[in-house]
């Protein structure tokens, strides 16, 4: 039968938590590596909703991409919403393991897999890491096969992330998004802090999950187009796939992505 601790080396082998921030808190953060992992959970946070799943659905380890906890604990108790979904599901016997950055920017990651959802080719990370025997980095970028307009790229993220909306910056003329779209940089998640590198690189475009007001009005005085999709769209798509690869892993588990989050935004 396979073991939690068997699980977690195999996470390690293709998102290294060596690649994660110094700032993020990874690798297998509650529960016993020696305990049977008997049923594997996948998902983007561990909410309410993706713990009481886990609990009901028998999971003796869940794969949450975002950490829990993520900040140092003091105390353990059901007052906050954090500490009370961490003592529900180690009362439970739920382990939990996150991936986090290090699964952001792993050779086969959430930012590699969003580039090649986008179409891009030659692409590279935005920031290579120091001394890294492999070059990886994080944040990526590459180029289209050919040059679009602003509106029909966001139009196909649209479509290929089935989404009802999204956010984009950029030139406007008669109703249509003119601003040329070639050379794109991609950051999952909140990648605002990329743009800068997004524009050394030469990039005329950079799309991330989500970012903050002031990000976007230096997008626009910097003329680089800004295409928001969400943070929950821009990583849930890997939660899922995931899940697949680790079912092929490890057959004798069940093993599947939380059926109960969802996008706590929502379009009206």
């Amino acid at each position: 039968m396979t073991k939690i601790k068997q699980v977690c080396s195999f996470l390690d082998s293709f998102a290294p938590t060596r690649l994660a921030e110094e700032w993020d808190n990874v690798g297998l953060l509650a529960g016993d590596s020696a305990a049977e992992a008997t049923a594997i959970m996948t998902c983007l946070t561990i909410t309410p909703e993706s713990a009481s799943e886990a609990i009901e659905r028998g999971a003796s380890l869940t794969v949450s991409h975002h950490p829990l906890p993520f900040h140092p604990l003091k105390r353990l108790t059901t007052d906050q919403t954090g500490s009370r979904l961490l003592w529900e599901l180690i009362r439970a016997g739920v382990a939990i393991y996150s991936p986090h950055t290090g699964f952001d920017s792993a050779s086969e990651g959430i930012n590699h897999s969003l580039s090649q959802r986008l179409g891009l080719g030659d692409v590279q990370p935005l920031n290579l890491f120091p001394d890294d025997p492999d070059r990886l980095g994080s944040g990526r970028y590459g180029l289209l096969p050919a040059e679009t307009t602003l509106g029909d790229f966001a139009g196909r993220i649209k479509t290929v992330f089935g989404l009802d909306g999204i956010h984009v910056v950029g030139r406007e003329e008669n109703g249509v998004l003119v601003n040329t779209v070639h050379r794109v940089a991609v950051a999952c998640g909140a990648g605002g802090s990329f743009m800068d590198r997004a524009i050394r690189v030469g990039c005329d475009t950079f799309v991330t999950g989500e970012t903050n007001f002031h990000t976007c009005l230096e997008a626009s005085a910097q003329d680089i187009s800004l295409v928001l999709l969400g943070h929950y769209a821009s990583e849930r798509f890997a939660v899922e796939a995931l899940a697949s690869r680790l079912k092929a892993e490890f057959s004798d588990a069940e093993v599947w992505a939380s059926q109960k989050e969802s996008d706590p935004l929502s379009w009206i």
